[in-house]
């Protein structure tokens, strides 16, 4: 099992629009941090972590060739809009692209992208729509997904819950403020670990901070930790010299193996 990661940046991405901060000018390519998204893969195949608006871009530079799922954290524009770049896969490799969603957010797919999931709609003779079937899963049941069991993992994130999930020796978990008891249990003892984490010092409201994800990290009792989510308030060398031995920065295009 192979984990690739596309994207570590937070909605803004790195650099911002318009900023002249450190790392917003940095010319170190880990600075480089497009919008959140993973390629976890399988023997079965690969499936894609959340779908951001950079997703296309991100394909191209791991030069990845198929994607053969997909699981959406949840409905927030920077993880799923970049939903329609599945074309290229569903035109060519299969019939339908399985997509697993959080029951909760069923609706909002539905009706926010309605062209790709209301069968009624079929597009203009000469062009496409991705072919994608939605498969809503409730956060507290485990399933198959390319033949491995997937744990659901539920994090709050604001208003609304997050949902990453364990995978054998992997726990992932993206845009998350804390790790209910219902969470720790489930994620107890992983190798490899992803929290988000979006800077030094000041709390977040929805998201956690550097030190909240090192905290969380020694609840959980990974092997190893990898931040993700990463905001332009922090630098990856800052990162680098400041973190734990365990616990890294990711960065765009960074590989880990997972232990089986």
């Amino acid at each position: 099992m192979k984990l690739t990661f596309l994207g570590t940046g937070t909605s803004f991405g790195v650099p911002v629009v318009g900023c002249d901060c450190r790392a917003c000018v940095s010319d170190d390519p880990a600075d480089n941090r497009s919008r959140h998204g993973a390629l976890l893969e399988l023997e079965e195949g690969n499936l894609l972590i959340d779908a951001p608006p950079e997703l296309r871009i991100q394909l191209l530079a791991t030069r990845t060739t198929r994607v053969d799922a997909a699981w959406f954290t949840h409905d927030h524009a920077d993880h799923c809009h970049g939903i329609d770049d599945l074309r290229a896969f569903t035109t060519r490799d299969r019939p339908h692209i399985p997509a697993y969603v959080p029951d909760v957010y069923e609706n909002q797919f539905r009706t926010r992208f309605g062209y790709i999931f209301d069968d009624n709609y079929q597009p203009p003779r000469g062009t496409i729509k991705p072919r994608i079937e939605l498969f809503p899963f409730h956060p507290q049941t485990s399933f198959k997904i390319l033949g491995q069991q997937f744990s659901p993992v539920s994090v709050p994130h604001g208003p609304q819950d997050s949902y990453g999930f364990r995978v054998g020796n992997l726990g992932y978990v993206t845009d998350g403020k804390s790790l209910p008891d219902e969470a720790l249990e489930v994620l107890q003892g992983v190798s490899v670990l992803v929290l988000n984490a979006l800077w030094f010092g000041r709390p977040h409201p929805t998201h956690f901070n550097v030190e909240e994800a090192i905290e969380a990290a020694g609840l959980v009792g990974a092997q190893n930790t990898f931040l993700t989510h990463i905001s332009h308030k922090v630098t990856h060398r800052e990162l680098i010299e400041n973190l734990p031995a365990n616990v890294r920065p990711a960065y765009d295009g960074l590989s880990v193996e997972i232990p089986e």
